[in-house]
């Protein structure tokens, strides 16, 4: 029997479908898996759900450091994973009597590492008898090209998915125990955490939070005319006082002539097909989605056959793919139809970009239609769209740019218009300028019907979104493209950042960075990060040896914590600081005129008066969960209304007095 092992159920019953006849589904408690005959030879196709086997401590502990890890099955350490022994179960049965195994999981690290452990811990027969399918896309032709192309089992992958397992999760339990331990020193308890490559990641958007909180906005003054409809700039940007801008404006009188009207052609090439975070960021933009949940419904396109493997760094389709027949079976299908008929017609391949991935090409549509969700549709339209968009001939803008002169003062206005939409017809996400041709001439005077002065300020640098501090991590080779999106989530989780749009670090934040940086700075050292991951690289190449990569992190770990270890109560001090800070913030006013706080006192939170000790007035609040303020006050005790967020519980309202609640218990 050979045994084909799959990463997720959905993909299992595609792969069994596309490469059985007379499929027979088999089920074993809530694990389903699939049998035919091929060949004569007898195949079984069965999945796993994602990791099966996690580090674990040899020995449980409390404290740090703890460097003794094995590997385990998940659900032995995870409650939350225990549906995962059944599928282990199965697995085990199944490998007894296989002859063979095929891993079938995603072709990338994590998909290696899944199926090495599998093999590793359930297959007995050795490397030998294991083989790799590797496919882009999950559809009959990919999936039976890689049937009919097997390879041998990528260690090196597996090996580099390893250390990274390993490394993050050697940082980060003793990293955070060390945070937590400084805490618990000042009589607090609170879940933190820290890692590899979450303190990298957190310094960035710290720096950037004191580069923002430091800045002076300072004043400047902006001279602007009307002329016929068109607004001109004065040519001189910023005034730096007031009266030299009131008198560039008292100097505008009409008419204005047109000194310049320069119009020049610009070619713009089609954008390059999607690696992950460039679909990540337009994404962003185009909907809002967050990065991690673009690779939430990407992936669920992917298992659903609708487009090939997401977590790619590529953005070149090789002519190994089959390009013109994804673009006919597009070509069927209406919203698509007329863009897809004109480069079949025109047919010259795609705008390729510059980066590669050896295992997987740029993300592109299958030409597979199905029905999907709200948010699924839009990114597949995202996607169709971009891809045909590389296919299409180049956009023509020109840029149109006049000045003019009133008495000496010299003004400018700046256009640009579509001359040709090219790879814009399909592609409406971008803004390249679609304004209407102006029909003026050098020489010509226009009538100035309207002269004003604006005073603005300078602004701050702006703040990282979600999708451009994924983009930034990438730029400096920090994570992988698989993980960056859940190291923000994890920020986030943890308090350290907020805000939906713009990425603010919370106070609590700046003071676990500046903890860090005070008392153990290689925390926060992304050159230190980026070597391992460059080292990690040199693994999957065969360059490096696993177990000494390995060693040298662990020899630095141990380094870092020894710092710890002696600065623990000073960063302790920080941090409790720093927490009550970000907890006892203004929920709402007392009667007597002072502030209602949430007050934390030796590990118990309560709501007190800002004007104590000449106000004593206190309410008891819930110990667990997040508190807002609403800005509502109750009707019937007059005291302020909170929200109180508990995690795994749906969110509530209420007011803070007992005895109210005691009256409206229903309510």
């Amino acid at each position: 029997m050979i045994l084909i092992l799959a990463e997720k159920p959905k993909v299992a019953e595609k792969i069994a479908r596309f490469l059985g006849k007379n499929v027979k589904r088999i089920k074993e408690g809530q694990v389903v898996y699939y049998e035919f005959e091929r060949d004569g030879e007898k195949i079984v196709v069965a999945p796993a759900v994602g990791h099966l086997f996690t580090v674990a401590e040899k020995k449980r502990t409390n404290t740090y450091p703890t460097l003794n890890i094995t590997w385990v099955p998940i659900y032995e350490v995870n409650k939350k994973a225990e549906y995962t022994k059944q599928y282990l179960d199965v697995l085990k049965k199944l490998c007894s009597s296989a002859e063979q195994l095929i891993c079938a999981t995603d072709y990338d690290v994590e998909g290696s590492l899944i199926g090495y452990k599998i093999a590793s811990f359930c297959f007995q027969k050795g490397n030998e008898f294991v083989r790799r399918m590797k496919f882009s896309a999950i559809n009959p032709s990919d999936i039976e090209n890689a049937y009919k192309s097997l390879e041998s089992m990528d260690v090196e992958n597996a090996m580099a998915g390893e250390l990274r397992h390993e490394l993050d999760w050697l940082y980060g339990i003793n990293l955070s125990r060390a945070l937590m331990s400084s805490l618990k020193q000042m009589g607090r308890f609170k879940v933190m955490s820290i890692g590899r490559v979450q303190g990298p990641a957190l310094a960035i958007l710290a720096k950037k939070e004191e580069e923002i909180k430091a800045f002076k906005p300072t004043p400047y003054w902006q001279v602007f005319a009307e002329a016929q409809g068109i607004v001109f700039k004065h040519k001189r940007e910023r005034f730096l006082k007031e009266e030299e801008a009131k008198k560039a404006k008292e100097e505008t009188k009409s008419p204005m002539k047109i000194i310049k009207c320069e119009k020049k052609e610009q070619t713009i090439l089609a954008p390059p097909p999607f690696d992950l975070t460039t679909l990540q960021t337009e994404a962003y933009a185009a909907f809002g989605f967050s990065p991690s949940y673009t690779l939430q419904l990407a992936q669920t396109l992917y298992e659903n056959s609708l487009i090939s493997y997401p977590r790619t760094t590529s953005q070149k389709l090789p002519n190994t793919l089959p390009l013109k027949s994804i673009i006919q079976r597009l070509s069927t299908i209406s919203q698509y139809s007329s863009f897809a008929k004109s480069i079949l017609e025109h047919y010259k391949g795609p705008r390729q970009g510059k980066k590669e991935d050896p295992a997987h090409p740029a993300i592109h549509p299958t030409g597979i239609f199905a029905e999907m969700g709200k948010d699924e549709k839009k990114l597949y339209d995202l996607i169709v769209r971009r891809f045909l968009a590389c296919f299409m001939p180049p956009t023509t803008r020109v840029n149109l740019v006049l000045e003019g002169n009133v008495n000496g003062q010299e003004y400018v206005f700046k256009n640009s218009f579509v001359k040709k939409e090219g790879w814009v017809l399909p592609y409406p996400f971008v803004n390249i300028g679609k304004e209407v041709e102006l029909e003026i001439k050098k020489g010509q005077l226009l009538d100035v019907q309207k002269v004003w002065v604006e005073k603005k300020m300078t602004s701050p640098p702006k703040r990282f979104t979600q999708a451009s501090i994924i983009k930034e991590l990438e730029k400096r080779n920090l994570g992988t493209k698989a993980t960056r999106a859940a190291i923000i989530d994890t920020l986030y989780t943890r308090g350290y950042i907020k805000g939906k749009k713009s990425i603010e670090v919370t106070p609590f934040g700046l003071a676990v960075y500046n903890a860090l940086k005070k008392n153990a700075p290689l925390i926060l050292d992304e050159e230190l990060t980026r070597t391992f991951e460059e080292k990690m690289e040199k693994i999957e190449q065969k360059k490096l040896d696993k177990e000494v990569v390995l060693e040298d992190g662990m020899a630095v770990l141990k380094k870092i914590l020894d710092e710890v270890k002696k600065h623990e109560k000073e960063m302790g001090r920080d941090l409790l600081n720093a927490l009550n800070e970000t907890e006892s913030s203004a929920i709402g006013k007392c009667e007597c005129g002072g502030d209602l706080q949430i007050i934390n006192y030796k590990g118990k939170r309560f709501v007190g008066c800002s004007n104590y000790p000449n106000c004593k007035k206190t309410y008891p609040l819930p110990q667990k969960g997040k508190i807002e303020a609403t800005g509502k006050i109750c009707e019937v005790c007059k005291t302020p209304i909170i929200k109180v967020k508990i995690k795994g519980k749906k969110e509530f309202e209420t007011c803070l007095s007992p005895s109210c609640w005691n009256k409206n218990k229903e309510k």
